[in-house]
């Protein structure tokens, strides 16, 4: 889901000087006029402190616009990584430099899939244009957001149970450190094979999530577009007493569970070149500076 403006000293106000020759009528200098000082010093002060609040909501919109998002957690269905009430930091840049990990926790929106979706652009133009500039400012949205653990991604085959096990391409998902305490990994049997571009997602919570296994019946087999998620959700900020990281649990990085990933990603069309592709374009970008330097030293 930055620069920021130091507001520095306070310069003060120029004040004005006497004339060098001017005298009063007994002789002396006038005495300069320290209201007009004081004056223009308020007026500097009130102008700069305005400019600096002016800088800094417009700083706090625009990385809430494109870079991090606080969300509000308002269900249970993340029990018990993420409780009612909790406020998360979303990175929404994230996914612009790697793919969609499993085991992520996604915020994502439920248009053409789960729903509701959101209704059509207003017929008025100016109405349009401002919901727009609202909506890509972070401040309204018609839509309906989720947050979930990513289980499976596009090729995957997910299934449950085997051994009383979540499986990801026959692999079993050792779950018990983020699945709420005394839940199954689910109540009930699935097997689904990912979509392309699309990602398979439940909540810690299963007993009381509404995730992909019950949105079978929806565009994308419960499955989520991966052009709707907003970004990661990877710091919870509050209350206090809950301030950690959210990391990815290391049951997710099993090799035989990304070797049976690649197998699948070819069956299903080279998903997985596809997702690798910004990572390594991420990784290009940032080593062509290191290189440079490397050749002009040498």
């Amino acid at each position: 889901m930055d620069d920021q403006q130091d507001p520095g000293t306070l310069a003060p106000a120029p004040v004005s000087e006497p004339d060098a020759g001017s005298e009063t009528d007994n002789g002396s200098e006038p005495e300069p006029d320290n209201g007009a000082s004081a004056a223009k010093k308020k007026k500097s002060f009130g102008r700069e402190l305005l400019t600096i609040v002016v800088a800094a909501a417009i700083l706090t919109l625009l990385v809430k616009a494109f870079i991090i998002q606080v969300y509000r957690i308002p269900s249970a269905s993340m029990e018990n990584t993420l409780e009612i009430g909790d406020r998360v930091l979303v990175n929404k840049v994230v996914y612009h430099f790697r793919g969609i990990a499993r085991g992520d926790i996604v915020v994502f929106s439920g248009q053409d899939s789960w729903g509701p979706d959101a209704p059509p652009p207003s017929s008025n133009p100016v109405v349009r244009v401002f919901d727009d500039v609202l909506s890509g400012l972070g401040l309204h949205s018609d839509q309906t957001y989720y947050i979930k653990r990513v289980i499976g991604l596009p090729g995957d085959h997910v299934a449950c149970c085997t051994d009383g096990k979540v499986t990801v391409n026959g692999v079993p998902l050792t779950e018990d450190r983020y699945v709420f305490g005394g839940d199954p990994p689910s109540t009930f049997k699935f097997s689904a094979v990912v979509p392309s571009r699309h990602i398979w997602v439940m909540g810690d919570h299963r007993s009381d999530s509404d995730d992909s296994r019950y949105h079978t019946g929806d565009p994308g087999g419960g499955a989520v577009p991966e052009t709707q998620v907003v970004g990661r959700a990877f710091l919870i900020i509050w209350p206090p007493s809950q301030l950690r990281d959210l990391p990815i649990p290391t049951t997710f990085q099993q090799a035989a569970l990304h070797a049976g990933a690649a197998g699948a990603a070819v069956l299903e069309g080279g998903q997985a070149a596809l997702a690798a592709a910004p990572v390594a374009g991420a990784a290009g970008v940032l080593a062509a500076p290191v290189l440079l330097l490397r050749r002009r030293r040498h």
